[in-house]
């Protein structure tokens, strides 16, 4: 079958397994299975008469003997890798030494990596999505890969070189907290545009259709004046204007039966202030009507609280931020932009990040970039730590990548040296603005009486059933009773003196309704 297969008579796609234990031959053919190419070893003859190239999936492989290269070859295996680097997707092949991490890592990356800030593509800034983060500064990494190369990420990077000591610091760097640099984060180090698009429709009906509005600059009210004065002459934000909380930035005219009824377009109270950076006229082509499109800009910098990540699925918030003349600097002077606590190696075992700093400190200091590239060794694709090494004791630092370094507060020299160099770091989309929440008082839902939930409804924070369960255990009866009763539930209502049914009054009116019980 397999010679069939070779032959081009049989699916390329068909596989032949082989169950020992079984004592049975399985052959598949079906939909979905995940298949991968491999160089098949033959002699000449039939590489000419036969297929050079064979597809095996995941059963197929168990009867398989791979090499990954070809100077690996023995007479017992079967196939030879084309590219060991072709074993991991796009992802993952972005990840520098990934076969010295622990799996698991890598997988966190490749999750991580889709949320990461950068460039887009290269109209980004004509694009009108729905929100979009752009990093102002991308760079391109120091230490590269093959996978890199081939899909362009080197030309649209999502990160910056960040130089990172490993040490721990004043204790604002405990549960992978970063201690970052306040002159680094000036400089525009992780500095990040969020654009967001709001929306408008002039719609079409029987009777007419929405008509556009201008503004009225004679109004005496100054509170409703000032929220209108981003408005241009046709009733629409204009480009350049300080978007604000309640700002109006749509104003438009709907018809109805009797006077035009005038409808407007605020910008959310809980927004941040924004720019208006441009807008833009388009029809629906399904409606035939016309469709406002405005884009807001907003630019932020990195604050406590905001998520940053390695390569390397080493994840971890901004601790504090901290003047540069308070941090330790080496003898050379260099004060590093981030610092990392060492205890974040040990368990997650990611020796890759290591030699990430290793081969970049060694790109930095002969000037060109190293590769990094999966099981890439034996083909050159990577360098080796020796040679790492070696080439940063060339150029005048220690062996295992570690400097001399002085206290930033007090100028005497630290107890150990300390292990610094650059490594890659992503700004992640989890920024502290968007999270933040806190409420005393706000809106209830009609049925239950407790609060609405969710951030963007101004929501209680919930105490669920094992938060219960502790304060329970703990006897603390009267925060038990505040939290999930009087903080929560009580409501008031009028309650007939005769019946002892419910009902309401209208304060407006000063009627009163009692909920009559049906008769059966």
């Amino acid at each position: 079958m397999r010679k069939l297969r070779r032959a081009g008579k049989v699916g390329e796609f068909v596989s032949i397994h082989i169950d020992e234990k079984q004592l049975c031959v399985y052959i598949a053919s079906d939909g979905g299975r995940i298949s991968r190419p491999h160089d098949g070893t033959r002699s000449f003859a039939s590489f000419s008469q036969e297929g050079l190239i064979e597809y095996l999936d995941v059963h197929e492989e168990n009867n398989a003997l791979i090499a990954l290269y070809e100077g690996e070859a023995t007479e017992e295996t079967t196939h030879i890798e084309i590219e060991p680097f072709t074993i991991l997707g796009v992802c993952a092949g972005l990840i520098p030494f990934p076969h010295h991490n622990q799996s698991p890592r890598n997988t966190y990356q490749c999750a991580m990596g889709k949320q990461a800030m950068g460039s887009i593509a290269y109209n980004q800034l004509s694009r009108m999505d729905t929100l979009l983060y752009l990093l102002v500064y991308p760079q391109r990494p120091l230490l590269t890969t093959r996978t890199i190369e081939l899909v362009g990420f080197d030309k649209l990077g999502a990160g910056q070189n960040a130089t990172v000591a490993v040490m721990s610091y004043i204790g604002y760097d405990i549960e992978d907290a970063i201690v970052m640099n306040k002159s680094s984060l000036d400089r525009g180090f992780g500095r990040c545009i969020v654009m967001k698009r709001l929306t408008a429709t002039f719609q079409k009906y029987k009777s007419g259709q929405d008509e556009f509005c201008r503004p009225n600059r004679t109004d005496l009210d100054k509170k409703k004046k000032k929220k209108k004065q981003i408005l241009d002459n046709d009733g629409i934000a204009t480009p350049g204007e300080i978007l604000r909380p309640h700002d109006t930035y749509f104003m438009k005219y709907v018809p109805t039966s009797g006077q035009p009824e005038l409808r407007q377009q605020r910008y959310d109270a809980r927004a941040e202030e924004a720019v208006v950076d441009r807008v833009a006229l388009s029809t629906d082509k399904k409606n035939n009507c016309l469709k406002v499109k405005i884009m807001t800009r907003q630019t932020r910098r990195p604050e406590v609280g905001d998520k940053f990540s390695s390569r390397h699925g080493q994840k971890g918030v901004c601790g504090t931020i901290i003047q540069q003349e308070d941090l330790p600097f080496s003898e050379r002077g260099i004060c590093p932009d981030l610092i990392m606590n060492p205890h974040g190696f040990p368990s997650r075992m990611t020796g890759g990040k290591m030699i990430e700093l290793l081969g970049s400190k060694a790109g930095v200091s002969c000037g060109k970039f190293h590769y990094g590239s999966p099981f890439g060794e034996p083909s050159g694709h990577a360098h080796k730590v020796e040679a790492l090494s070696e080439t940063l004791v060339k150029h005048g630092f220690c062996y295992n990548g570690k400097d001399f370094f002085y206290s930033g507060i007090t100028g005497t020299p630290l107890q150990a040296y300390i292990f610094m160099g650059p490594i890659y770091y992503q700004k992640l989309k989890h920024m502290v603005v968007d999270k933040m929440h806190a409420r005393s008082m706000g809106p209830r839902e009609m049925i239950s009486r407790q609060p609405t939930e969710g951030r963007s409804r101004n929501g209680g924070l919930r105490i669920g059933e094992m938060e219960r369960d502790c304060m329970i255990a703990y006897g603390a009866t009267n925060l038990t009773y505040e939290r999930l009763m009087l903080s929560s539930d009580p409501f008031e209502a009028q309650v007939c003196r005769k019946c002892g049914l419910l009902g309401y009054i209208n304060h407006q009116s000063k009627n009163k309704v009692l909920f009559q019980m049906q008769k059966w």
